[in-house]
């Protein structure tokens, strides 16, 4: 919620005209005698995309607001347009009805309206909270496609007011307000800039997801190089953005992306990436190519990239990828065990600095990319991400089992089930359960995060954080390289005599001397996880 809704009954009783439905979306009944400006829906359909003559026609015809500020996910030829057409439709009162309707993202995905006369729209999306808290027990809320809730008519010949729209932030901080009054919390998903997340942060949702270091992290493992990862990092804290305030996630229903919103929004600004100073647009296009080249194409096969936003892939298939495996069917154990090392490192990343970490089922059983052929109808309209949708057995309830009871083939799993890992102590799951139990006993996840000093090695991170108010500091010092990395970490957070303890591995690393400096070695794909601890009287 609250962005938009499936082609479910409420849509299927909008088309029918009945009562009140037809008002929760941005959806306009086309008469009779003006239907020869919408295209023909083939037999098999029920709607069709207008193309940008016909989107033009109906704006013409004062029927639509006509196009907006962008074309997400397009696609010529599939999505030409933000407005699609639907085939006639009875309704019960024996007329025959085409509309046309509003989706900001795929076809089967109308969007909600926030200003009908009706107030249907906001009726639903309130009352879905309220089911989802009450109800089913939900503690929060995604809030998708937030930032596209309000949309306005522009002046003649531009296109229409659909992002940073007043409404949206009016219709978030109810949503979010009224969440809140009941006991629970929201985040919003929705790839912004850095200032616009700290705008929502202020008076909207609770969170925001990551979107900022996510794509910067896996351009870490597959360059083995932080120095993007410290740029993304260090904006954010320029910017008074937390990392307290935003979810960190590994794999989760959506693409990789890529689209590095901040940078092609400052296109112009200058930054500073490996000593020289470049745009923010060839950042975002250097960032952009070297991910492509790395997790796509020959190479890597196994994943796809998915319009213009980002890679269909797994956590894992990333991995494989970034690792230079060049086919998932012939993975030995050792290759396997180098996976899951990457994997960890990369749970580290998210799970080892204050925020909410996030994983899936997907990230549990270590599921692979599905084979294309597997699901060919489903990638027909050009959508790649169902080959990292595939089904998993998370509790090993049904291992026989092809497919989920809905036909959605069961990926390749490296890793087994919970209860099987659970069992194994050298496991994901196992390592992984280890590795929360530090974010809990650190407090980590409840810090600030106060610096992210200069590495002298290019495949090292640091993330300096303050645990609490009695100043107590922490490190997550992480190698994104696959070799050992060995130097330096220096902060002026840290104070000399100090005694950096790792409470991943329960030992003592060293102790910090007078340049404020601690000596490390971290071996490759693995991280530190150091408190810092005074002098002992």
């Amino acid at each position: 919620m609250p962005g938009h809704t499936g082609k479910g009954p409420d849509f299927r009783l909008a088309e029918m005209n009945v009562d009140d439905y037809p008002g929760i979306y941005h959806m306009v009944q086309i008469e009779p005698e003006d239907w020869y400006l919408l295209p023909e829906v083939p037999p098999e359909r029920d709607s069709v995309n207008l193309d940008v003559e016909a989107e033009e026609a109906l704006e013409k015809a004062g029927y639509i607001i006509g196009r907006l500020q962008r074309v997400i996910f397009h696609d010529p030829g599939v999505k030409d347009t933000n407005w699609s057409a639907t085939r006639a439709v009875i309704g019960p009162d024996g007329v025959s009805r085409r509309w046309v309707y509003l989706h900001y993202f795929k076809e089967g995905q109308p969007s909600i309206n926030w200003l009908d006369p009706t107030f249907a729209g906001i009726r639903l999306v309130i009352g879905d909270a309220l089911h989802s808290l009450g109800d089913l027990g939900s503690g929060a809320l995604r809030l998708d496609a937030n930032g596209f809730l309000g949309v306005e008519k522009s002046a003649e010949g531009l296109p229409a007011w659909s992002e940073g729209h007043p409404l949206s932030e009016a219709a978030n901080q109810l949503i979010a307000s009224m969440v809140r009054k009941l006991g629970g919390f929201t985040f919003q998903e929705l790839n912004l800039t850095i200032d616009d997340i700290k705008v929502t942060s202020e008076a909207g949702a609770d969170l925001s997801y990551d979107f900022v270091n996510r794509p910067a992290y896996h351009h870490a493992l597959a360059t083995g190089d932080t120095e993007f990862l410290r740029l993304t990092l260090n904006l954010s804290l320029e910017k008074g953005v937390a990392a307290a305030g935003l979810v960190h996630a590994l794999q989760n229903h959506d693409e990789l992306t890529y689209e590095l919103v901040h940078f092609t929004t400052s296109k112009d600004e200058l930054f500073a990436y490996h000593g020289v100073e470049v745009t923010g647009d060839q950042l975002a296009e250097h960032v952009r190519g070297e991910l492509v080249q790395k997790l796509v194409g020959p190479d890597a096969p196994y994943n796809a990239v998915f319009t213009t936003n980002g890679i269909a892939s797994t956590t894992v298939s990333v991995i494989a990828a970034a690792l230079g495996h060049t086919t998932l069917d012939r993975l030995t154990q050792e290759d396997v065990e180098g996976i899951k090392r990457a994997h960890l490192l990369l749970a580290m990343f998210n799970a080892l600095q204050p925020g909410v970490f996030a994983l899936s089922g997907w990230d549990l059983c270590g599921l692979l990319t599905l084979d294309r052929e597997t699901v060919a109808p489903l990638l027909a309209t050009g959508d790649t991400r169902w080959i990292h949708r595939g089904a998993y057995d998370l509790m090993g309830y049904r291992p026989e089992a092809t497919a989920s009871g809905s036909g959605m083939p069961k990926a390749r799993s490296l890793y087994g089930s919970l209860p099987a890992q659970l069992a194994d102590s050298d496991s994901f799951a196992a390592r992984l359960k280890h590795l929360l139990r530090v974010r809990e006993e650190t407090g980590v996840a409840t810090a600030d995060q106060i610096e992210i000093p200069s590495v002298v090695h290019p495949a090292l991170l640091v993330m300096v954080h303050r645990l609490d108010e009695a100043g107590r500091i922490q490190a997550t010092v992480l190698n994104f390289g696959s070799e050992p990395a060995s130097g330096s970490v220096a902060s002026e957070y840290f104070e000399p005599g100090w005694t950096a303890h790792d409470a991943l591995t329960g030992k003592d690393v060293n102790v910090v001397n007078d340049l404020r400096s601690v000596d490390i070695q971290v071996a490759g794909y693995d991280g530190l996880c150091l408190v810092f601890l005074p002098p002992v009287p």
